[in-house]
Formats: structure tokens, C-alpha cells, sequence
């Protein structure tokens, strides 16, 4: 006898990043194709900027969350795009005043559960207080994950898995990182700590066991609730301005050129520009970088590049001020790799289009998904020297390395099965959070 049950309906609760956005987007897409409404809350700076595609209109709803303004953080900057840096920790503090505002959308939609993100401890104590489960949702890999949990439960242990380890400069850097506080004086690790142990017994993370399966398995141990891979969740890329991005691109050769970007939060410091700009040009291989400043910082990209490097360049290398269409550009044929910090949904969609990876990460948890990248072997890091600093000729030498040299061949033909491997298995993680929903929900079935 055929069964179903009655719509399940979630409401999602992403960070203010739209590097946090796009997973969560891509999560509600795939739930939404299984009988699940899906409420997608975020300010409305970060909402207007989300096009919903038409087969979705029906089954996910953006939902605007008033978000207070604090001195010197006024609505267009609750956001992390274009967001000054100095000014993250009072963008948190802001968001964590918003627990009322949440708590009458909750109230309003009358959703079955909550599904939030890793820096909102407030989140699943409103979800509580309305008495539906929460689950916490995060887009990082499982193995950097492990080693941050490893080092808080277990700090006196080695962690297991030895290709996940970190050069001094970067451990140093890492305990800074998440001891930092915002203006309430809630550190990074306070925050992640208190999401975990308020999410019903589950924790949504975006990876799949054929890549990180003895890493779900540690993670599940050391934090004593289930973790279930949702999938890679790379969206599909779409045709969107960039047109003549993709007409210089269909000038080249096959596999000639690289991808530089080092995602929508970072912004590189001069120094960084210089020794990438002149890594660029020492390795010889034809590239497009996106490169971008802070909305402050008033610069054009001649004041912001080495002298004469555009004109140096200008046959072989594409430089973008700003946005580019990454899928869209990994997607191509003349792309053979890509210089990425190894934000790990780039990592993602990187594996997915088959494009090998220069590693290059930059902060948070960027220096693990780079162990990562390498221990599965879809691609090469860029060490640093011992102060921390990057160095155009290993930079070259390893784009070279990537791209070109024989010796790169087992990188470029392991990103290429792990690429086929990503397509052929398709949704199957989604029936794996699809039922732990419903049993989280307790949802009756009856027959048709």
C-alpha cells in the first residue's frame, strides 16, 4: 500500500555570509522536491539579492528577519559582502539581538523545525521556546571540524588523522581566530560549542561519506550525535552576467587557464596582491582573477596591482574587479585550475567541475580544507614560509606544478574521477536527511 505524509514544513536560519546563503539555498532546492516548505530567513540586504528560480517559487518562501541597527552598523551592512572587517563582531552582536524578531516569524509560519547555522547559539533557544527541534547545519568539512572538536574534548590527545595538520604559523593563527570575541564577549568557539549541544541529536554538514566518511565517523564520536552528510550542494551554474568572461575563456586552449579568487569575505592585504600578481606572471599560464576591497577602501585596480603588471599581462591574464561568475567559470572547458583559499564550498564546486586545486587558504578553517584537498589528492598547496608569508616563486611553481608539469597528472586525473563520482551518485544523501527529519518531527504517514 502506497503512503505519504502531509507537508513538512522547515524554517532556515543562515549566518549573514552569503558563503552560508548558497548552501542553505541549495539544501532547501533539494528538500523542497520531497514534499517539504521551506521558509529561507535572512536580513533584507542579503535577500534582495536571491533569485529564487521559477520551479522553486512554490515551496520556498524568502523571509525577511529585522536585524538590529547598532551605531556605525546601519541595514546595509548585515551583510558580510563588502563588510569592513572591524566591524564583524558588532555585525554579531547585532544578529544576536534578533532572537524576538525571530521569534514571531516562528510564531507567524508555524514551522515543524528549525534548521540553523553554527555562529547563532540563540537560534535553537527560540526554537525551543516555541517547542519544535533544531537542528544545526554547518557547510564545513568534516575534517576540519574533527580537529577543531578533537582540540577542544580532547586537547591532550594527538589527533588521529595525521594529514590534518597545521604549520606553526597557522596554529597560532587558529587559536586567535577562535577566541575571538564579539562585542558581548561570546567567543567563536563558545558559539560553536553551545550550537552542538542545543541541536537535536543530529548535525547536518555539507560533505559525503565517499570523500570524508572516517571524518563523519570521528566527528559523530567525539560529539556524541549523529552527523549526516547532506551532499555537496554545489549549485548549477547559470547563465548571468559575464558574458564576456566566457567569450575570452572560449579563446583558449583546453585545461590552459586558472581561476584566481579568494572568495566573497577575504580581502587581501597589499603584500598578498604583490606576491600573487608576480606569482601569476612568473608562471607563465593564462588566468582570470577576480579581485576585490572592502567598500572603504577607495583603490582601482591599476594603485591596487604591481606597475605594469595589466599591460604585462594583458594577452594571457583577465583581472575582475569584484564579483565573477565562479561555477560558471570552473564549468568551462579552457579552465584547468583554480587558485582558491579553500572556502570549502569552493572546494566543493571545484571537485565537482573536475578542476584541479592550488591551494591557497587564507583563514578560519581554510588551512584545514587545504590538508583536506591534499590528502584526498584533487590538488596542491601553496606552503608559506616561516613567517607565514606567501612567495610568488612557490606560488608559480606550484600553478605550474597543477597545471602543466607531468607530475600534476595524478592531481588532474584524480579531480576528474572524483568529478564523475560526484555526478553519477546524485541526491542519495537528501533520503538520508529527508527521513532523519521526519523522524525528528514525528511524522505520522497515512495511506493515499
Amino acid at each position: 500500500m502506497a503512503t505519504t505524509r502531509r507537508t513538512i514544513s522547515v524554517l532556515m536560519l543562515p549566518w549573514l555570509a552569503h558563503g552560508h546563503i548558497g548552501p542553505f539555498l541549495e539544501l532547501a532546492k533539494k528538500l523542497s522536491k520531497r514534499n517539504f516548505h521551506i521558509f529561507l530567513c535572512s536580513s533584507p540586504v542579503n535577500l534582495s539579492s536571491i533569485k529564487i528560480p521559477h520551479e522553486y517559487c512554490s515551496a520556498i518562501e524568502l523571509v525577511e528577519l529585522h536585524v538590529p541597527s547598532l551605531p556605525g552598523l546601519p541595514p546595509q551592512y548585515h551583510t558580510t559582502r563588502g563588510l569592513p572587517p572591524h566591524l564583524m563582531p558588532k555585525l554579531k552582536m547585532a544578529f544576536d539581538m534578533a532572537g524576538p524578531n525571530l521569534s514571531d516569524i516562528i510564531s507567524d509560519r508555524q514551522p515543524n523545525m528549525l534548521i540553523f547555522d553554527y555562529l547563532l547559539p540563540w537560534a535553537p533557544e527560540v526554537a525551543r521556546s516555541h517547542g519544535i527541534p533544531a537542528v544545526n547545519f554547518a557547510s564545513v568539512a568534516a575534517g576540519a571540524s574533527s580537529f577543531v572538536f578533537h582540540s577542544i574534548k580532547r586537547p591532550a590527545d594527538e589527533h588521529p588523522f595525521k594529514a590534518i595538520r597545521l604549520q606553526d604559523h597557522w596554529m597560532a593563527k587558529y587559536r586567535n581566530q577562535m577566541e575571538q570575541a564579539s562585542e558581548n564577549g561570546m567567543s567563536d568557539t563558545e558559539r560553536v560549542m553551545r550550537c552542538i549541544d542545543q541541536s537535536s541529536g543530529l548535525i547536518f554538514l555539507k560533505t559525503f561519506r565517499e570523500l570524508e566518511g572516517k571524518y563523519i565517523d570521528y566527528l559523530s564520536d567525539l560529539l556524541e550525535k549523529k552527523v549526516v552528510p547532506v551532499g555537496p550542494l554545489v549549485q548549477d551554474p547559470v547563465q548571468e552576467d559575464g558574458d564576456h568572461i566566457t567569450e575570452w575563456l572560449d579563446k583558449k586552449e583546453r585545461s590552459s587557464t586558472i581561476f584566481v579568487s579568494f572568495g566573497t569575505e577575504y580581502f587581501l592585504t597589499e603584500k598578498e596582491r604583490e606576491e600573487i600578481a608576480y606569482g601569476l606572471e612568473l608562471s607563465s599560464v593564462n588566468f582570470i582573477w577576480a579581485v576585490k576591497f572592502p567598500v572603504e577602501e577607495d583603490i582601482t585596480l591599476e594603485e591596487a596591482l604591481p606597475r605594469g603588471f595589466l599591460e604585462r599581462v594583458r594577452d594571457r591574464g583577465l583581472v575582475i574587479e569584484g564579483w565573477a561568475p565562479q561555477a560558471r567559470i570552473l564549468a568551462h572547458q579552457s579552465v584547468g585550475g583554480f587558485v582558491s583559499h579553500c572556502g570549502w564550498s569552493s572546494v566543493m564546486e571545484s571537485m565537482k567541475f573536475g578542476v584541479p586545486i592550488i591551494a591557497m587558504p587564507m583563514h578560519l578553517d581554510q588551512p584545514l580544507d587545504a590538508r583536506i584537498v591534499e590528502d584526498v589528492g584533487v590538488g596542491l598547496e601553496v606552503m608559506r614560509n616561516e613567517s607565514g608569508e606567501l612567495e610568488r616563486k612557490e606560488i608559480a611553481k606550484v600553478i605550474k606544478a597543477v597545471v602543466v608539469e607531468e607530475g600534476g597528472e595524478r592531481v588532474r586525473n584524480k579531480v576528474k574521477e572524483v568529478s564523475i563520482g560526484i555526478r553519477n551518485k546524485g541526491d542519495e544523501e537528501i533520503d538520508e536527511v529527508e527521513d532523519a527529519i521526519v523522524k525528528l518531527c514525528g511524522e505520522a504517514t497515512g495511506s493515499v
